[in-house]
């Protein structure tokens, strides 16, 4: 390295150690710790993603051999672009350390990143290291130029960074590469360093990089590339993140074409909210993120979108602005951080006041964590968001207008109306969509990515991609696998039959479990007394099944219900029973007060063991769907169940959307009824209409 970029670096780290951020401090502490800072649920959508396989890759492995279990996976594919150059390529990066270009579904190896940076390249620490992104100029047609970006091991090179935290243990690189022929399917040509950071930890390193494709020739922002810069793992302990004289915690941007830059390998440009403010790095965009994971622009707007994934709290969807400032690690979300605080449970903090007078931006959608009570919590949950994109293609109309994102730990994916998605107002509610394969059958994420998943078959690593067009793609590391988004379907919405049964508010059409127990008006049907637990299976104490008309295959079930028990008993509960065969073989839709607890409100199974939760909406460990009844009122439930695909849907009050869902294929058919475990309620309105068995 020469002298004057080595001087350039030690500046770097002077100022970093001795500038004081240009951000004004936070007030001090706010009292009172928030346990639940998102108490909002997220909505189930009826609207179901038809997913379209469209592409595989080989097993790849990081180096060194990796410790983390989250590291193995089938092949680390981080998204999938369009090339500019019209061709129709599409590029798809793996972590750990192929570029592939990929042809009508089909990937080929363009680039070999590992092999050009061995031995220094490594992707076996981390959870984001290796060759983590690409990004293609906008000429790339004519000039032929991409960037890459890697990381190295500190300690396997004598290359010193341009900017650095202290204690630097590995190096994230941008790299140019200009290729000789832009048409050719493998890479010949030259390539050059353009930017060296240093990281103190092995994670939240530079993450997504990229060119606004909205920008056309002769626009301001046109070839400018945007680099994803994290807080090394250590915003907590330091101020990084809000540190001007760092490019640690910030979203850049920069010209790769220009030469005004400390190092003299790319250009500043002028327009960049912090040029000229003394101490600052003009390549700051924005700043104080942790983990800016992943940005998109909306087509349609030219908005850009971040997601941002949180310490252990928040997962958040921002639009970002030049010169904002999304808070961390002041701010997590729309809530004070407290470094300070002596239990780590204790750190998210209402906003003071004066809040308004520090300028933080914050988010435009947002979940957390819901953890379990109790956890511990310096551990990972295992919830992280995963950017995605406003869709504006044509294929899939039902989507259009709507900004598709998920969780890239579980797969859950999501999504928000951009109309809603307004800075400085509420957060806009956040919707989960069902999935469907391309036979039509519902599924989740983990079903699509588990065939193959080496490591943690539960954690699919799910990522988002366009192509040209503006068509969706979905990405899981789990088993290599790429699928398009090709049509929606609604989630249990196939006919069930136009067979009714009469009589159903008749006494002697009912077979209660314990009779004296229960009540039948004529009108009502009424289970005035608690049941008590009984032998078997873990099921509900008490109900009464209709006995009336035929067993049902495909069935809706139509009902007012009331909980009669009094509101102060939190885990006061009502179940619909469907798909009735035996004492201890049927369905039962679960509606309470509590959405906290594994037995309570969701859709369960009863199979001769005891009952097993089956739908979607538990998060497995803390919360389900929103409590489905809270008070002492009549309330409308329908309940949808075609056994040949499994779908089961569960409504409450007039929904368009179901409260909850499950697939589940054990039970083909059966008979209805009412009850509860231990509490009291009525039933009135019922009707039942589907296919006889």
């Amino acid at each position: 390295m020469s002298k004057p970029r080595r001087a350039l670096a030690a500046t770097a780290v002077l100022l970093a150690t001795v500038l004081a951020s240009s951000v004004a401090a936070p007030p001090a502490q706010a009292a009172g710790a928030i346990d639940d800072p998102v108490p909002e649920q997220q909505i189930q959508s009826r609207l179901g993603l038809v997913l379209t396989e469209y592409a595989a890759f080989p097993k790849s492995e990081p180096v060194p051999a990796p410790t983390d279990r989250r590291l193995v996976r089938h092949a680390r594919i981080n998204t999938i672009m369009e090339v500019p150059d019209g061709s129709g390529r599409r590029a798809v990066p793996d972590l750990n350390g192929l570029l592939y270009l990929v042809r009508h579904g089909v990937p080929h190896v363009y680039l070999d990143v590992a092999s050009a940076f061995a031995p220094r390249f490594f992707s076996g620490r981390g959870l984001g290291q290796g060759f983590g992104y690409v990004a293609f100029h906008p000429d790339f047609r004519r000039n032929g130029r991409f960037y890459t970006v890697h990381t190295e091991a500190a300690s396997s090179t004598t290359e010193v960074p341009d900017y650095a935290q202290s204690s630097v243990l590995f190096h994230g690189i941008i790299t140019e590469w200009t290729a000789t022929d832009p048409v050719a399917e493998t890479f010949a040509g030259s390539r050059r360093e353009v930017l060296r950071i240093g990281f103190a930890g092995q994670v939240h390193g530079i993450q997504e990089i990229n060119f606004n494709p909205t920008a056309r020739r002769g626009d301001p922002d046109y070839g400018l590339l945007y680099i994803a810069v994290g807080d090394g793992g250590i915003g907590v302990r330091t101020t990084d993140p809000q540190n001007l004289a760092m490019p640690h915690g910030k979203l850049l941007r920069i010209d790769p074409l220009g030469t005004d830059a400390p190092n003299g390998r790319y250009g500043i440009p002028p327009s960049n909210p912090f040029v000229g403010r003394a101490g600052a790095l003009g390549e700051i965009y924005a700043l104080g993120m942790r983990d800016p994971h992943r940005f998109s622009w909306d087509r349609a707007t030219g908005r850009m979108y971040l997601g941002h994934i949180g310490e252990h709290a928040i997962e958040a969807i921002y639009e970002v602005r030049a010169g904002d400032n999304l808070g961390w690690s002041e701010r997590e979300g729309a809530f004070v951080f407290d470094k300070t605080a002596t239990n780590p449970c204790d750190r998210i903090l209402p906003l003071p006041a004066d809040d308004a007078r520090y300028g933080y931006t914050y988010p435009v959608a947002a979940y957390d964590h819901e953890p379990a009570p109790g956890w511990n919590c310096t551990s990972d949950v295992g919830v992280a968001v995963a950017g995605g994109f406003v869709y504006r293609g044509r294929d899939v109309p039902a989507l259009r207008g709507r900004y598709v994102f998920g969780d890239l730990v579980d797969g859950r994916v999501f999504y928000t109306e951009v109309s809603q998605m307004r800075r400085g107002g509420d957060p806009a509610p956040i919707h989960r969509l069902a999935l469907f394969d391309a036979a039509g059958n519902p599924v989740r994420m983990q079903d699509l990515s588990a065939p193959g998943a080496p490591g943690d078959p539960e954690r699919v690593d799910l990522r988002f991609g366009t192509d040209a067009q503006g068509e969706l793609y979905l990405l899981a590391k789990a088993n290599g696998r790429i699928w398009k988004v090709t049509g929606t379907r609604e989630f249990a919405h196939a006919r069930v039959g136009r067979t009714t049964v009469r009589g159903t508010m008749r006494a002697e059409n009912w077979a209660p479990v314990t009779p004296a127990k229960w009540r039948f008006t004529g009108r009502e049907v009424i289970l005035a007394e608690a049941g008590v637990a009984r032998p078997g299976p873990r099921r509900p104490f008490e109900y009464a099944v209709l006995t009336a008309g035929p067993e049902f295959g495909a069935v809706e079930i139509r009902a007012e219900v009331r909980l009669d028990t009094p509101v102060e008993v939190t885990n006061r509960d009502v179940i619909i029973v469907f798909g009735w065969r035996s004492d201890t073989e049927f369905y039962y839709a679960h509606l309470s007060t509590d959405n906290t607890i594994y037995p309570h409100n969701g859709i369960f199974k009863v199979d001769n063991a005891d009952r097993e939760r089956i739908d979607h909406q538990w998060n497995g460990r803390s919360e389900g769907a929103a409590p489905a009844i809270t008070d002492a009122a009549w309330h409308r439930v329908r309940v949808r169940h075609l056994p040949a695909t499994g779908e089961i849907a569960v409504y409450v009050d007039g929904a368009r959307d179901p409260l909850m869902t499950a697939r589940d294929t054990t039970f083909p058919s059966g008979r209805v009824g009412f009850g509860s475990f231990d509490n009291v309620g009525s039933l009135r309105h019922l009707t039942v209409r589907g296919t006889p068995a």
